[in-house]
C-alpha cells in the first residue's frame, strides 16, 4: 500500500507537469484532457473545459504524483495545504533539482545541513507547491 499525492491546478495543469518532468528527468507525461471524456459521462465538457488536463501522472523518485486541472465552477486555494518531500541519497541530484526549482520560486529553507540530514531544503515553486528536498544515506 501507498500514499500517492494528487495535485490540482487551475487551468495551467499542463504546463506545471511539463515542468515537473523537466526538473525530474520523468518520461514524458500521458496526459487526459476533459475532452477525451467518452461521450454520455455525466460531466459535461463546455469551451471553458475541454483543453483542461483531467488526469496526469508522473513517477518522480519511485513515487507516482497526480494533477488536473479543476473546472471553472469549483473553487481552488493554492497555498500551504501541500507540500511534496523529495529523499534521495544522491546529493547532486539533489542540488539539481532544488535549483531548477528555486530560479523561479521561493526558498523557505537554502539547502543546508540539518540535525536530521546532511542536506535539506524547502522551495515554493512557480505554481504555488512547496517541495522539501531531504538527503538519506543509504
Amino acid at each position: 500500500m501507498s500514499v500517492q499525492a494528487y495535485i490540482n491546478f487551475s487551468g495551467n495543469c499542463r504546463e506545471a507537469v511539463e515542468y515537473y518532468a523537466r526538473v525530474f528527468g520523468t518520461e514524458k507525461p500521458q496526459i487526459m484532457l476533459y475532452r477525451d471524456l467518452p461521450p454520455g459521462e455525466d460531466f459535461p465538457v463546455t469551451d471553458e473545459t475541454t483543453d483542461l488536463v483531467m488526469h496526469t501522472s508522473l513517477d518522480i523518485e519511485g513515487s507516482t504524483v497526480m494533477f488536473s486541472d479543476v473546472p471553472p465552477d469549483m473553487p481552488l486555494i493554492a497555498g500551504n495545504n501541500i507540500s511534496l518531500m523529495i529523499i534521495s541519497n544522491d546529493m547532486d541530484k539533489i542540488r539539481s533539482m532544488f535549483d531548477q526549482i528555486k530560479t523561479e520560486g521561493t526558498v523557505g529553507m537554502e539547502l543546508q545541513e540539518t540535525f536530521w540530514s546532511k542536506l535539506y531544503g524547502f522551495v515554493t515553486d512557480k505554481f504555488g507547491i512547496g517541495w522539501q528536498f531531504n538527503y538519506e544515506s543509504e
